[in-house]
């Protein structure tokens, strides 16, 4: 046995082990295949997927004005020619990259500890931006203040935390129909891969267009115009070139099942672009790029937060923060729930009804992160679904999460250099991804009319409006309106015109055959009867979907059912098979 064998299986058959539901942990529901030292390199990969948002969220939201008072004249209405105020928001920023990292820190180890899933948090990628443009506005220039946002922020957290103990986002999460959930994760797959070919967060080989809205990109910067459309040298950029050789270094390592090939991709990119004198550099000889490697060079940096730390403003008389409250519930829930049900799915721990293991402690956990996250400054935290990159690495426990919190902390200390990682090396790691995730297009019902066009319109939204809660939007209620004028019709011609059900989805049955209440509430009420004897892990008999040892490659359907018999086989040694 070789050392990080023996380590694995030290760490398997201690406390630590059983809590995280190791392989050869003798815990209740073992999750197959899991390693320690997978679980470690799942979470670089995830961390290293996410450590853009410290220095793209803290641009957003700086954006904002944050604490600063501009002070506006009929000439500079923005004060974008101010220097003190400038200078202020450059503070703000700082703080905010302080602020993101330990936000993001906190909250994914919490979720991995709570509830044991493989998921990071951060602040979320367009809530900041309908935070900062929309609520608060550039420069404050916007409806409410920053800080009396921030409190807005603060208080959905708390009504989150309340739905969440009392089982009604779980609830809200078994409901939706199934191939509607499917359709979540192939539609975030989308939305990833479309993240991953921008210049923002990606290798830039999709631009803005006035005429198509997107076009071939590609180009340098200095043929972008004030809009970020390219004016001439499409597929000239270098920058892109190397986000498509680490695209082509992650498939092939793959292809030849290399462990971390993910991760060794983006640090090979991120490496190669650093130095100064190459023409794919990440700090160019600009005021920028000066400003950038000055910050680089420091390596090890602790800012003091003074701007955003703390900044609240509870008076909530103005109509526009209740709106601003009402939509951060609305997309928050949609969007949330979608992601950790995809992200769950795709690491194979949902159960029959729809709902996913410890989703009670998952939920609560973000909406407590919601809070926390508010307190630092930040707009709401949310799950990433940049954590597929880590459960296509392996990471199926909470080891991931934590592994993912460790790594924000390490930035805290070292954030010059874990915010010069530049997009185009972690770009093509949400491309991969995203090809993944879309794999599981093949299970919705496609011969089914009224699952199909839904599920569609699910998957094709999130991509083409930016937005994961927009895609959901848009699936429920074409399901609902397509569905509810057949069930009408059904009903007012007494079972005479209808079309064919016989390919029709009944997700329904197991949706609505288990409580809406949470396990704690029903055994408070089994106390109050006198019953004995109450099965706390009662819900570990409702999962069907099997887990796939990330070890095994599944090429064929024999081979998927070879995998299926072994672990049968597993759990009946461990007297955990239920039918």
């Amino acid at each position: 046995m070789g050392f990080v064998d023996n380590i694995n299986d030290r760490i398997a058959h201690s406390f630590i082990g059983k809590h995280f539901q190791l392989e050869g942990s003798g815990a209740r529901r073992e999750r197959i295949g899991t390693r320690f030292s997978t679980e470690i390199r799942a979470g670089l990969t995830t961390f290293f997927a996410m450590a853009y948002i410290i220095s793209v969220n803290a641009s957003i939201l700086s954006e904002s004005g944050g604490t600063c008072v501009c002070p506006a004249t009929e000439a500079d209405p923005t004060c974008d020619n101010n220097v003190d105020y400038m200078n202020c928001i450059y503070q703000v920023k700082l703080d905010l990259i302080m602020g993101t990292s330990l936000i993001a820190m906190i909250s994914s180890i919490l979720m991995g500890f709570f509830a044991n899933l493989p998921l990071g948090l951060a602040p979320g990628m367009g809530l900041n931006a309908y935070f900062t443009y929309t609520v608060v506005g550039y420069h404050g220039s916007g409806k409410v203040s920053y800080e009396t946002a921030l409190a807005a922020v603060f208080i959905e957290g708390l009504i989150f935390l309340v739905l969440s103990i009392f089982g009604i986002r779980q609830w809200l999460a078994r409901i939706i129909p199934m191939s509607i959930k499917i359709a979540m994760g192939c539609g975030i797959g989308l939305y990833l891969c479309f993240i991953g070919l921008q210049a923002s967060a990606g290798i830039g080989l999709v631009r803005l267009d006035t005429s198509t809205l997107v076009t071939l990109g590609g180009c340098p910067d200095a043929a972008l115009d004030k809009n970020g459309s390219c004016l001439w040298g499409h597929m000239e950029s270098g920058t892109m070139y190397m986000g498509l050789l680490g695209l082509i270094i992650m498939s092939i390592l793959m292809l030849y099942r290399v462990r971390g090939a993910i991760l060794l991709s983006i640090i090979f990119i991120a490496i190669t672009s650093w130095p100064r004198n190459n023409a794919v550099t990440y700090f160019p000889y600009t005021a920028q790029g000066d400003a950038m490697f000055d910050y680089f060079k420091q390596v090890v940096s602790v800012h003091k937060m003074t701007h955003t730390l703390g900044k609240f403003n509870f008076d909530l008389t103005g109509k526009d923060i209740w709106i601003a409250l009402i939509t951060f519930l609305y997309v928050d829930i949609l969007d949330t729930t979608g992601t950790m049900y995809s992200m769950a799915k795709y690491g194979g721990f949902t159960d029959k009804s729809g709902d996913f293991e410890k989703s009670t402690f998952a939920f609560m956990t973000d909406a407590l992160t919601i809070t926390i996250g508010s307190c630092f400054g930040s707009s709401p935290c949310t799950a990433f679904v940049e954590s597929g990159a880590g459960i296509a690495e392996g990471g199926r426990t909470g080891i991931t999460a934590i592994t993912i919190g460790f790594g924000f902390f390490i930035t805290i200390f070292f954030s010059p250099i874990f915010a010069s990682f530049p997009p185009w090396s972690t770009g093509p790691a949400l491309i991969i991804v995203g090809s993944m995730m879309t794999s599981s297009i093949r299970n919705i019902n496609w011969d089914y009319p009224g699952d199909a066009i839904p599920a569609f319109i699910t998957l094709a939204v999130m991509p083409f409006t930016y937005s994961i809660a927009y895609g959901v939007i848009g699936g429920i209620f074409s399901y609902i309106i397509i569905n509810g004028v057949v069930y009408i019709l059904d009903k007012i011609s007494g079972g005479r015109i209808h079309p064919d059900y016989s390919t029709r989805e009944e997700w329904w049955h197991a949706a609505f055959s288990r409580p809406m209440s949470p396990i704690w509430i029903r055994y408070l009420i089994s106390k109050a009867r006198g019953e004995k004897d109450f099965d706390w892990y009662q819900d570990d008999c409702e999962f069907e979907d099997e887990q796939v040892d990330p070890n095994v490659v599944v090429t064929s359907d024999t081979d998927s059912v070879v995998n299926s018999q072994i672990h049968n086989q597993h759990l009946s040694e461990k007297g955990e098979l239920y039918h």
